[in-house]
């Protein structure tokens, strides 16, 4: 089993110091790769201090549990491991990671005990602004009604707008991820935003 953890090791970041003193920032990445497909664990632990943030967070949100994605991330990583030697550079490496992961993610919602789909769990966990206004009085942040809002949308919807705002991700990488065209993903982002901003827009109406 390879040996990740959350938090970075010396050793990955005096790899990546090194890396970055040899090799440009576009194709550091792939070098990286290159090196791991070739057994170099250096190699493997520099790419996983660069981009285990990230990852992590995307998981998390999309599991909702910081122990399940800890695990994740760890399979995430090992998956590079074994796999380095097939990427054949259609993506970029941080597309390619967050293509595993969300597999990963998947993977996971569908072993979920007793078959619960997780939206409906998170569902039942949020408390809903319009049936508590005293609740609602109290949330002062917008960012946490977006959140909130965010959580209510459907699955389809919420994983666009966390990779295309949370992750910087294009259409293009948006779609190599989620594996469809970009016409579709360009439609779930428009009927996305609309239903984000309704929930948004509900919930401040009922803090007011």
């Amino acid at each position: 089993m390879l040996n990740v953890s959350v938090r970075p090791q010396p050793a990955a970041v005096a790899a990546v110091s090194a890396l970055a003193a040899t090799a440009g920032k576009t194709s550091s990445d792939e070098i990286l790769v290159e090196q791991i497909a070739a057994g170099s664990k250096p190699a493997m632990q520099a790419l996983f201090a660069r981009h285990r943030t990230y990852v992590y967070r995307w998981l998390l949100r999309f599991v909702s549990n910081e122990t399940l994605a800890e695990d994740l991330l760890s399979e995430v990583f090992l998956d590079v491991w074994r796999q380095a030697g097939r990427f054949r550079y259609r993506s970029s490496v941080s597309t390619w990671l967050m293509s595993i992961a969300r597999h990963k993610a998947l993977s996971a919602r569908r072993r979920r005990t007793e078959g619960a789909e997780l939206d409906e769990k998170i569902e039942a966990t949020i408390a809903d602004p319009a049936n508590d206004p005293e609740l609602a009085l109290q949330e002062k942040d917008r960012g946490e009604l977006v959140r909130r809002a965010l959580m209510r949308l459907s699955p389809e919807h919420r994983e666009v707008i966390d990779l295309v705002y949370y992750h910087e991700k294009s259409v293009d990488e948006v779609a190599h991820i989620l594996d469809v065209p970009p016409a579709t993903v360009k439609t779930r982002m428009f009927y996305a935003r609309k239903k984000l901003g309704e929930l948004v827009k509900g919930a401040e109406k009922v803090r007011c």
